[in-house]
């Protein structure tokens, strides 16, 4: 616990355009992975624009970027990967640091604009919302022709860790 600083919060919300890796469908899944540490959302049948609208929940010992990987479920062979991106929570964790409070709902914090050096589509907001400090992102899977992943960042404080 000395060397947690929190939890984060992924709500994976969706999946646009994935590409179809077995003939005109899919069976996505995401796959999010810190370290040692794997989770996993559930199988979506058949589609191309899959909706998860899952929330899993990460311990964050340093505030390193998390590899995202997107497969397709194969019942009689490997699964299939269908991209990845890598989501970079240290601009999150910065916001997280100064100890803002009591801000008008839905006040834009930061905005991250896409570059060549990360993987988001489009430009990600941190706002202050409903008490909470969140980060939603669209994020460009790389290593395949087509496809995005959206997913929302939050953050738990965790009573007796090291916290930020």
């Amino acid at each position: 616990m000395d060397r947690l600083l929190g939890l984060l919060s992924i709500r994976v919300q969706k999946g646009v355009n994935l590409v179809a890796a077995d003939i005109r469908r899919s069976d996505p899944y995401v796959v999010f992975r810190l370290g040692n540490q794997e989770l996993k959302t559930a199988v979506v049948k058949n589609s191309i624009n899959p909706v998860w609208d899952e929330v899993l929940t990460l311990p964050i010992f340093e505030p390193l970027p998390i590899k995202m990987e997107v497969y397709d479920k194969d019942t009689f062979s490997r699964d299939d990967k269908m991209g990845d991106a890598e989501l970079d929570i240290k601009p999150l964790v910065e916001v997280l640091r100064l100890r803002l409070d009591n801000l008008p709902n839905e006040t834009i914090i930061t905005t991250i604009k896409p570059t060549r050096t990360n993987c988001l589509a489009e430009e990600s907001s941190i706002t202050w919302s409903k008490g909470e400090v969140i980060q939603n992102m669209v994020l460009r899977l790389q290593n395949v022709v087509s496809g995005e992943i959206e997913v929302q960042l939050g953050w738990i404080n965790v009573p007796g860790s090291k916290g930020l």
